[in-house]
């Protein structure tokens, strides 16, 4: 999990907090906040995901080089 996984997970739940506060005290303000604050943090998330799914398709394929380099050659 990188930084960008992590962070936007974290701002989703304090966003999802902050909502049902607004929900329980009848603000709908701290609801639209919540909701905004939700929207950041999978919007973060995902691009974290796709960092990750970038690093590890480079990963392998770097390891799929070494792999033929290493294959003996007729």
């Amino acid at each position: 999990m990188n930084k960008d996984q992590m962070k936007g997970a974290a701002k989703d739940m304090a966003g999802k907090v902050q909502r049902k506060a607004g929900q329980m005290t009848g603000s709908t303000s701290q609801q639209a906040k919540g909701a905004a604050k939700q929207v950041e943090g999978k919007l973060q998330k995902g691009a974290g995901n796709l960092q990750q799914a970038a690093e590890d398709a480079d990963r392998k394929s770097q390891q799929m080089a070494e792999d033929i380099d290493r294959k003996p050659r007729p």
